[in-house]
């Protein structure tokens, strides 16, 4: 049987030009310091994943169940009732961190917020790098 492919896949997208799309000037700035953020806490050139996912770093993963494919590592999207940062471990062991973020929602993997102004963004700093740094000791980085 085949397996099934993840939806989400790296594209050849400019994330520039994902930027320069985004309609609102506020929401436009607010994910250009995520993006700077994640730029400067990674170092790695970011990717287009899919049509709206803005992802940094790569992995490769396999389950018990046999499904396996690639990956970012962290990453962001302008979504329309949010900005959306994928930590790709979750937020399950953020508990003390988020307390101290600001006004937030969270998913399994995502950290929703209104506008960076609604967060302490050296907090958010560290959520992201504790989650790049639990995937890198999951999925040890190849350089």
């Amino acid at each position: 049987m085949a397996k099934a492919k993840n939806k989400t896949q790296k594209t050849d997208v400019s994330t520039k030009d994902y930027i320069a799309a985004i309609e609102d000037d506020g929401r436009r700035a607010d994910i250009q310091k995520v993006h700077d953020i994640m730029s400067a806490l990674t170092g790695w050139e970011p990717k287009m994943w899919g049509p709206s996912i803005v992802g940094f770093g790569d992995y490769h993963y396999k389950y018990e169940s046999g499904r396996e494919g690639d990956f970012f590592r962290t990453g962001y999207s302008s979504r329309a009732q949010n900005i959306t940062i994928y930590i790709m471990p979750g937020y399950k062991d953020f508990s003390e961190e988020l307390s101290r973020l600001g006004k937030h929602k969270t998913g399994k993997s995502c950290l929703y917020i209104k506008r960076m102004s609604d967060v302490n963004e050296d907090v958010l700093k560290e959520i992201i790098q504790k989650g790049l740094d639990d995937m890198a000791e999951k999925y040890p980085l190849d350089r």
